[in-house]
């Protein structure tokens, strides 16, 4: 496969993932709107932002990696990474339907608990490959690891609206 055609591959899994999660996300519901939230969570302006830069930052990193281990013949480790890919995409745009769809903070912040897992798994199986695009992908696994919190935090501000 050409490194343009991975990264096409890449581009296109994570744009599905980013509108499935833009479509399920309604930061202005009255629901939304009602929830005791944290006064150190971040603007709303700055999780477009975020995501934009992280979202780059998986299909680059993981076609990187996905190209080397098909120069290298691990067919193997490419079946692993792309599966590892996309059980990650499917869990990150998961999180919206239970977050702002089904109204489930607690199951969102278990839910992203496993995204944060998932993202370091990410980031541990394209170090194998390229550790510089390792490193690059390691602050999705933070960001995860934040989201995580930041969901735990708001699913326990709001217990009796849970």
């Amino acid at each position: 496969m050409s490194r343009a055609r991975t990264l096409a591959r890449t581009g296109a899994a994570v744009v599905a993932t980013a509108l499935a999660g833009t479509v399920a996300t309604s930061p202005d519901s009255s629901w939304y709107r009602s929830l005791d939230l944290p006064s150190w969570q971040p603007p709303k302006a700055a999780f477009p932002i975020v995501w934009t830069l992280l979202y780059a930052d998986i299909a680059a990193t993981t076609g990187i990696a996905l190209d080397r281990l098909e120069k290298e013949g691990d067919d193997r480790g490419r079946r692993g990474l792309w599966t590892a890919l996309g059980v990650n995409l499917a869990l990150n745009a998961g999180w919206s339907a239970l977050f702002f769809r089904a109204h489930r903070p607690g199951l969102a912040a278990i839910e992203s608990a496993l995204l944060t897992a998932s993202s370091a798994d990410l980031a541990r199986r394209v170090s194998r490959s390229s550790p510089a695009a390792g490193r690059a992908l390691a602050p999705y696994a933070v960001w995860t690891g934040f989201a995580t919190v930041l969901s735990a935090t708001i699913s326990r501000r709001n217990r009796t609206r849970a």
